[in-house]
């Protein structure tokens, strides 16, 4: 079964950072956009970053630009979402998704499948 899995949530405090894998299970990361969202508490989902299969092409949502960075290394089957200066409004569940290619929309999330059970990012004031 094609599906991710998604680890590294935990509970932090404004200003910390965090940094989250998502791994495949099922199939080979490597040939696939891989996106980061996240669901807020009372919040719809929301695109955190897309990442091209090269790495070549990355886009990032308003609200984490400058503070989130998304990577990743195929050789380790693994795309990482860096997270720094965490705030409050960033809790949520995140969880990653895998698509065939990145456009401009992407944080609408409609391409992307596969999604995997998500991990739970706390952010105390």
């Amino acid at each position: 079964q094609k599906q991710l899995v998604e680890s590294g949530g935990g509970l932090v405090q404004a200003g910390e950072s965090l940094t989250l894998s998502c791994v495949a299970s099922g199939f080979t990361l490597d040939f696939y956009v891989i996106g980061w969202f996240r669901r807020g508490p009372g919040k719809e989902r929301e695109g955190v970053a897309s990442i091209s299969s090269s790495g070549a092409k990355i886009l990032y949502g308003d609200a984490v630009k400058g503070r989130f960075t998304i990577s990743r290394d195929n050789a380790k089957g693994t795309v990482y979402l860096q997270m720094d200066n965490l705030k409050p409004e960033d809790t949520g569940f995140y969880y990653c998704g895998a698509a065939a290619f990145l456009n401009n929309n992407w944080h609408a999330g409609l391409e992307y499948d596969s999604w995997g059970q998500g991990t739970q990012v706390t952010v105390t004031s």
